[in-house]
């Protein structure tokens, strides 16, 4: 398992894309910061986490369109399945690689923290509750991403199904606000990513949503676990 973490790993920077992923990022969160914190003489970083998590929305799919894709494209999957490492390990080892460069993007908030605390005294509580969040929410959305990207052997239709994945959850908020039957209301803010992350950002950590965020990644690991064992034995 952990020679195909180095392996997926190792890919993000022998392609542009983990440059891509991570340059974007980090420019989005400074531009961010810098307006919605340096600019406006404030301390509190709310604001920037809230516009982060629509960039996101776009950068994740971007992390995890070639998990699968790339392999079936490739016909190297037949190696990994030939391999006496099992499905679960590998797609493991997939989700890791994606998670771990979500990690690395997210260094940039402790930065930003210790810029502000040159400055002024920032509520550290917020910063790491958010970055917590945000790999938790971060996962969840890997995970849907890894799934997506195992039904196809095209990187962009993965890229593009998962990013309209993470639209529909990102606007389950508005949807629920527009909706009067109090069960279906209720059923819908219960499992709207936003909300919960909402907490997050105001530095409240909540078990029911560390669950709700591992629960899902777990679930959707799960079908791609299924997804990629059949089509070993079809």
């Amino acid at each position: 398992m952990f020679a195909i973490f180095k392996r997926e790993l190792y890919s993000y920077f022998t392609s542009p894309v983990g440059y891509v992923v991570t340059a974007a990022f980090m420019a989005f969160s400074g531009i961010f910061f810098y307006v919605q914190c340096l600019f406006a003489g404030t301390s509190n970083m709310y604001q920037v986490f809230q516009s982060m998590f629509f960039i996101v929305l776009f950068i994740i799919p971007l992390l995890t369109m070639r998990s699968f894709a790339d392999d079936r494209k490739n016909k190297t999957d037949q190696a990994l399945f030939t391999s006496p490492v099992s499905i679960p390990a590998v797609v493991s080892a997939k989700f890791l690689s994606a998670f771990t460069m979500l990690a690395i993007c997210l260094f940039s908030y402790i930065i930003e923290g210790i810029i502000l605390s040159t400055i002024s005294s920032p509520d550290w509580s917020v910063i790491i509750g958010n970055v917590f969040g945000m790999l938790l929410m971060g996962a969840a959305f890997i995970a849907i991403g890894i799934f997506i990207s195992s039904l196809t052997e095209n990187t962009i239709i993965a890229a593009v199904f998962a990013f309209m994945a993470n639209v529909m959850i990102s606007m389950i908020d508005s949807i629920s606000s527009t909706i009067s039957l109090a069960p279906v209301k209720s059923l819908l803010n219960m499992i709207s990513f936003q909300a919960r992350y909402k907490n997050f950002a105001l530095g409240l950590i909540s078990f029911s949503d560390v669950v709700f965020f591992i629960s899902i990644a777990l679930l959707f690991l799960f079908f791609t676990d299924r997804i990629t064992d059949r089509r070993r034995w079809a």
